[in-house]
C-alpha cells in the first residue's frame, strides 16, 4: 500500500513567518513615530511661529494704517480703536495655537509666569519683529507718499526732545503693566482666566492709547514700534519702546509670580 509522502513540519519555518511580522509590525510602528514626531514638532514650533508671524503682520499693518490715513481732527480716537480691534481680533483667531501674544512684552511676562516654554521665547520674538517688518512694509506700499512721510510710516515720533523721555518711559512701562497684566491674568492665570479675555485685552490697548498716547504715543509693543521704525529709518528714541515696555512686562511677571497668581503659578505663601 502507498502511503502518502509525508513532510517533516519544520520548526524554522513558523519561526522566519513570525519573525518577518515582527519586522513588518516594528516597522510600521517606526513609520508611525516618525510621522507623530514630524506632526509634534509642527504643532509645537512651526505653526505657533506662524501663527505670531501672521497675527503680528496684521495687527502691525493695520496700526501702522491707522496712524498714516488718521485726519487730524480725530486725535488718538481712530489708533486707539483700531488697534484694540484688530489685536482683540487676531487673539481670538491664533490664540488657540500659539497663545496670541504679537508682542515680546507680552511674551517675555508669560514665559515669565510659566505660560510659555523658555525655548519658545526667542522664535517667538523673532517671529513678531518679522511681522512688523511685514506689516511696515505693507503699509508702505499701500499708502500716498505725503501722508506716508508726514506720519513717519506710523513710527513712534511723540518724544521730540529729552525733556519727555523720563514722562515716556514711565508712561510705557506702566500701560505694559496693564496691558500684559490682562493678559497674564486673563488668558494664563488658572484662577481669573476667562473666555472674553481677547475683548478685554483688545479694550486694554484701546484704554492706554486713549489715556497715553500723546504722552509717549502708546506703544507697549517693541515690535510695532520696531517694523515701522526700520522700514522708514526713523529710529529717534527708538529705544523708549524696548526698554518702557520691558520693564512693565518683568514687573507683571513678578508681581504675578510672588503674589497674585494661582497656586500652581506663585511661588510665595502656597
Amino acid at each position: 500500500m502507498n502511503t502518502p509522502d509525508t513532510k517533516p513540519i519544520s520548526k524554522t519555518e513558523p519561526w522566519m513567518w513570525n519573525s518577518g511580522s515582527l519586522s513588518i509590525t516594528e516597522s510600521v510602528k517606526d513609520e508611525e513615530t516618525k510621522v507623530h514626531r514630524a506632526v509634534s514638532v509642527f504643532q509645537f514650533y512651526v505653526q505657533p511661529w506662524l501663527a505670531e508671524l501672521v497675527g503680528s503682520t496684521l495687527f502691525i499693518f493695520t496700526g501702522c494704517m491707522s496712524v498714516i490715513e488718521n485726519p487730524l481732527d480725530t486725535g488718538s480716537l481712530q489708533p486707539a480703536l483700531a488697534h484694540g480691534l484688530a489685536l482683540g481680533i487676531v487673539i481670538a483667531l491664533f490664540g488657540e495655537i500659539s497663545g496670541g501674544h504679537f508682542n515680546p512684552a507680552v511674551s517675555v511676562s508669560v514665559c515669565l509666569i510659566g505660560g510659555l516654554n523658555v525655548i519658545l521665547l526667542l522664535p517667538y520674538i523673532t517671529a513678531q519683529l518679522c511681522g512688523g517688518l511685514i506689516g511696515a512694509s505693507l503699509a508702505k506700499v499701500i499708502s500716498p507718499p505725503n501722508n506716508y512721510f508726514n506720519t513717519s510710516g506710523g513710527a513712534f515720533n511723540t518724544v521730540k526732545d529729552s525733556d519727555q523721555v523720563g514722562p515716556a518711559v514711565v508712561a510705557e512701562m506702566v500701560m505694559t503693566l496693564f496691558l500684559t497684566m490682562s493678559v497674564c491674568m486673563g488668558a494664563v492665570n488658572g484662577k481669573t482666566r476667562t473666555l472674553l479675555a481677547p475683548f478685554c485685552i483688545g479694550l486694554t490697548i484701546t484704554a492706554d492709547v486713549l489715556a497715553g498716547g500723546l504722552i509717549s504715543g502708546a506703544c507697549m509693543n517693541p515690535a510695532r514700534a520696531f517694523g515701522p521704525a526700520a522700514v522708514a529709518h526713523y529710529w529717534t528714541y527708538h529705544w523708549i519702546y524696548w526698554v518702557g515696555p520691558m520693564a512693565g512686562a518683568v514687573l507683571t511677571g513678578t508681581l504675578i509670580r510672588l503674589m497674585l497668581g494661582d497656586e500652581k503659578i506663585r511661588l510665595l505663601l502656597k
